[in-house]
């Protein structure tokens, strides 16, 4: 399918942000840098860069959004938006990892890249990376949410003796291990990727476009990785 017009959205955490693009071209980026919920703040911002742009929401030919993982409640904003979008307007969905759009971060060119986030409760998002051709990333196993540590250890096992790209939106959570130090003993660091995330997302989502990978609306669904407070609550009540 040809794409030309591509509204990006990541509703995951705090640092959110929404973009217009023109193929893989961002034409204008708005930052979440408010405390103003999503709720509120999603709709007027992708008017505002609709009309910075000249366009209006039946102009584009694609939505691509950030599937999660991250936030329950900010994930749930930006697939029901895109939803509601592509039901109304007969658009397709391209929905897409978080943890992708930051590893697709990375400006080094080693064998393997990390991409982590944090998820409170000394956890972290997390998923390994193997690079291939045309600088496209394979995931090796599925996401997770895991401790800081074991992840260093996890990834250590699975790169074995390549190096490997360290990327993330908090890279505190993994330099404050003891783990951390043999990855430092390899010369090693972690790249702090900066928000917004948006015009990543809607690069992955128009080569997905391209793909033909689209999601259907009625299948698009959140990739939370771990279970919401409300179900962890409810297992420690009922012991299941």
């Amino acid at each position: 399918m040809r794409i030309v017009l591509l509204l990006a959205l990541d509703t995951c955490d705090a640092r959110g942000s929404v973009a217009i693009l023109r193929d893989e071209s961002v034409l204008h980026t708005e930052p979440h840098a408010t405390a103003e919920d999503y709720s509120s703040w999603l709709l007027p911002a992708v008017t505002r860069v609709l009309a910075t742009a000249g366009l209006a929401l039946q102009d584009i030919d694609l939505y691509a959004v950030a599937a999660g993982p991250g936030s329950f409640t900010g994930v749930r904003v930006g697939l029901t938006t895109v939803k509601a979008w592509s039901e109304v307007y007969g658009r397709p969905i391209a929905a897409v990892s978080r943890l992708e759009a930051i590893a697709s971060e990375s400006n080094a060119a080693s064998a393997y890249v990390a991409a982590f986030i944090d998820a409170r409760r000394n956890q972290i998002f997390a998923a390994l990376y193997r690079r291939r051709a045309a600088a496209l990333l394979e995931r090796v196993d599925d996401e997770m949410v895991i401790a800081p540590g074991e992840f260093v250890d996890w990834c250590t096992a699975n790169a074995g003796a390549e190096r490997i790209d360290w990327v993330s939106l908090d890279p505190g959570c993994l330099q404050q291990t003891p783990q951390w130090s043999s990855r430092l003993a390899l010369n090693e660091t972690i790249q702090e990727t900066s928000a917004p995330l948006a015009p990543r997302i809607g690069q992955i989502g128009y080569r997905l476009a391209r793909e033909n990978r689209c999601t259907p609306s009625l299948t698009l669904d959140a990739n939370y990785v771990r279970r919401s407070d409300a179900e962890l609550f409810a297992k420690g009540r009922h012991g299941i």
